[in-house]
């Protein structure tokens, strides 16, 4: 039996753009300039839980998060930082970590489903790769 390669659900490729790959996570943001919005996805087969990850993993996962989460917040002066592994839409591993402030659009509801997407342009991209590019990679 040959074992399972790890595999981006199609939903992410559609609506989410890579920016790094760290020792656990591929590290992207959703394609909405509504939120600062960023998604970690454990480079796992078949994993959709947490708890299928192995304690190894479950802790890089956290580290990964941790730091993500530390960056963001000082980074976009946030006013909270939702952090969500829901995957009922996509089953596959992932944690949303979204930049809220009172007065985005959506506040202080959840965002999904709120408003419609708002894709960033080619600047505004380059401009948030710039910032994300002192990001160092956990391990």
């Amino acid at each position: 039996m040959q074992p399972q390669v790890f595999e981006l659900a199609l939903e992410f490729e559609r609506d989410s753009i890579w920016l790094a790959d760290w020792p656990l996570c591929q590290l992207r943001v959703q394609n909405d300039t509504n939120y600062p919005w960023f998604i970690l996805i454990p480079r796992r087969a078949g994993v959709t839980e947490i708890i299928d990850l192995t304690e190894a993993e479950q802790n890089q996962l956290w580290r990964e998060s941790g730091h993500l989460s530390v960056f963001l917040k000082a980074q976009f002066q946030a006013k909270k930082l939702n952090i969500a592994a829901l995957g009922n839409m996509v089953p596959q591993l992932h944690l949303h970590h979204i930049v809220r402030y009172d007065t985005d659009c959506a506040w202080p509801a959840p965002v999904w489903g709120k408003f419609p997407a708002q894709a960033y342009s080619t600047q505004a991209l380059q401009q948030l790769k710039q910032k994300m590019a002192s990001l160092a990679i956990p391990s």
